[in-house]
């Protein structure tokens, strides 16, 4: 692999956060901080101890460009060509910015990408590898107690759970509105001895059971290809409940017949793709509640409209899409769905203490890199 020239590195930071009350993205006190320790040259040295610089590459900054780009359009393309042409580091989020093989292929200076997570569907691994680019991840953090069994993407699906079940968003927008018919608009849907159908018993999947069983009194059925009533009892006793607290459906289609609440918990490939589609959603109870918080090619995403156009399933909560951010025409920003649907923006990951973790290992590898030494949580394969 060609090295970079030592001089001039710039860093460019894609689809930040700020969060109120802060002033500045969360990237910023992590690559500030790095900036200042390269520019006093002692973030090695003690600057009272004469010793040889421990940097290889001189680094001259970093920039933000908040604005998400949609890279599957030529427009957008050139754009982030453009964009990112001078860069010979990007820091970009997950799945926020795509980074196909026409874009990595177009920026001749990149030598290092880092993401967030050590899995990004976004980013052509293979294009990089081809073209040098070492491409890193992140790992979470390493915390004891509750936020070892319990994370926000699991928050996030209960909020939205309860946001369709309750009709939370519509009844808030109803109330506020200050119409006549401003008040009571819709009836609730009750969890407690419903069943929760949890497709995919993986880290997520068990926990949004564990909190469905033992939060809301709900019944949970689970399902995935492979899935066995031994493992689903295993996974039980490990997280301190009973054997059998979690049943198994013995198919897709019983699974699906029997549950109130389906949330999709499943790793996206090219056998899951689709793994509910309009065969699926048929199958489905016309009062059931269907929630992904896990990747939007999941769920056939036209068959999911007809079905609640059509009265096949009540209500759907959605923190995932099938283009992401979603287009300004997307059929999904229908002011008419009312009760029907609740969406949010990916934010199931979106929390401070998270981000903060991911962008302390970006500058901490960047800071490796400047200074020669081994990259960690590398996920392209170095030729």
């Amino acid at each position: 692999m060609s090295s970079p020239s030592p001089d001039n590195i710039q860093i460019a930071i894609l689809d930040d956060y700020t969060s109120p009350p802060l002033p500045n993205p969360l990237s910023d006190k992590h690559f500030s901080t790095l900036l200042s320790a390269y520019n006093n040259d002692q973030l090695s040295s003690p600057s009272t101890t004469p010793s040889p610089s421990p940097w290889k590459h001189q680094l001259q900054g970093y920039t933000h460009h908040p604005q998400t780009l949609n890279t599957r359009t030529p427009d957008g393309l050139n754009a982030a060509i453009s964009r990112l042409h001078p860069y010979q580091i990007i820091a970009t989020m997950r799945e926020r910015t795509p980074l196909p093989a026409d874009l990595i292929k177009a920026l001749p200076n990149l030598k290092l990408l880092l993401t967030t997570g050590m899995r990004n569907a976004a980013i052509d691994l293979g294009a990089a590898a081809e073209c040098g680019v070492i491409v890193c991840g992140t790992r979470p953090a390493q915390t004891s107690g509750a936020r070892t069994k319990f994370d926000s993407t699991n928050e996030q699906t209960w909020a939205l759970i309860l946001g369709v079940c309750k009709g939370l968003a519509a009844d808030d927008a109803r109330v506020k509105s200050g119409r006549d018919d401003g008040w009571q608009g819709g009836v609730n849907i009750g969890l407690a001895g419903k069943t929760l159908g949890v497709l995919g018993l993986g880290r997520l999947g068990v926990q949004c059971a564990i909190t469905g069983k033992l939060g809301f009194g709900m019944d949970v059925l689970a399902w995935s290809e492979n899935l066995t009533q031994e493992r689903a009892d295993e996974v039980a006793v490990e997280r301190g409940l009973e054997r059998g607290a979690f049943r198994v459906a013995r198919d897709k289609e019983s699974f699906l017949r029997e549950a109130d609440v389906v949330s999709v918990h499943y790793v996206l490939g090219e056998r899951s793709r689709g793994i509910i589609g309009a065969r699926e959603l048929g199958w489905m109870k016309r009062d059931a509640v269907l929630v992904n918080t896990s990747r939007g090619p999941l769920v056939d995403e036209g068959a999911l409209v007809e079905a609640l156009r059509g009265g096949g399933i009540r209500g759907v909560g959605l923190d995932v899409f099938d283009v992401e951010p979603l287009p300004g025409d997307s059929v999904w920003r229908d002011r008419d769905w009312g009760r029907k649907v609740v969406l949010s923006p990916h934010m199931g990951y979106v929390e401070e203490e998270t981000l903060e973790n991911w962008y302390r290992q970006q500058a901490e590898n960047v800071e490796r890199y400047l200074k020669g030494e081994e990259l960690t949580n590398v996920m392209t394969e170095q030729k």
